[in-house]
């Protein structure tokens, strides 16, 4: 049987883009069957636009304006730049706007996105200092398809970390961020091996409908 083409990846983000640099290497290191077509920022500032050209990707930013009519022209703007790059999978990784019902929609079963928290718990932003105002003893991440509704799409894999008595937010953040660059680029390579699908609005891994997430404990593993 003859190998798979890579899979075409564009990737978005806001910011530093961590996320994105540990899937860009894992894909030029050869353990994905993918490429990194385009990276997309939606701030012309984003850190990860430089460090995504040190690695030899693409760039491109799309601004966005204020107002509603300006939302209408940045996912326009937006989708013509993600189409012409033709990928296969369009990736979230920090990217902090979001999208209207009729974007998703138009790419669903196509996009993914890593949320730091263990989904459904902690939708929104803030996650780190929400779980420790919350006393929890666990927390993590959450690999996931993208669906209208916010961080609500069908969880793929997902991290799992102890809370410790001592911690800070930006000592937590920093223990689950190392499992993101896990999780995020095993998901991926997933899809590249046609392992993991899109089927009736649910993920199915190994010709499985998941019904509920595949959990990577790293409680023992991350320091």
């Amino acid at each position: 049987m003859s190998r798979a083409a890579p899979l075409r990846l564009v990737i978005l983000i806001s910011g530093r883009g961590s996320n994105m640099t540990a899937i860009q290497r894992a894909c030029l290191a050869g353990e994905l069957n993918a490429s990194v077509a385009l990276v997309i920022a939606d701030r012309a500032d984003a850190a990860g636009l430089a460090a995504a050209r040190d690695l030899g990707a693409q760039t491109a930013t799309v601004l966005r304006g204020k107002g509603a009519e300006a939302l209408v022209v940045f996912e326009r703007e937006l989708g013509a730049a993600i189409d012409a790059a033709r990928p296969d999978l369009i990736v979230l990784a920090g990217f902090m706007r979001i999208l209207s019902d009729g974007f998703v929609e138009h790419y669903l079963g196509r996009m993914i996105n890593i949320h730091p928290s263990l989904l459904p718990a902690y939708r929104g932003l803030d996650t780190h200092r929400r779980v420790l105002e919350g006393g929890e003893s666990q927390h993590g991440a959450s690999v996931h398809y993208v669906t209208p509704e916010l961080d609500a799409g069908p969880v793929i894999l997902q991290s799992r970390v102890w809370v410790r008595p001592q911690d800070t937010e930006a000592a937590l953040a920093a223990r689950v961020l190392a499992t993101e660059h896990i999780i995020y680029p095993r998901v991926i390579s997933w899809l590249a091996q046609q392992r993991l699908k899109w089927h009736d609005g649910a993920a199915w891994l190994d010709g499985a409908r998941l019904e509920s997430p595949i959990v990577e404990d790293f409680r023992a593993a991350v320091p």
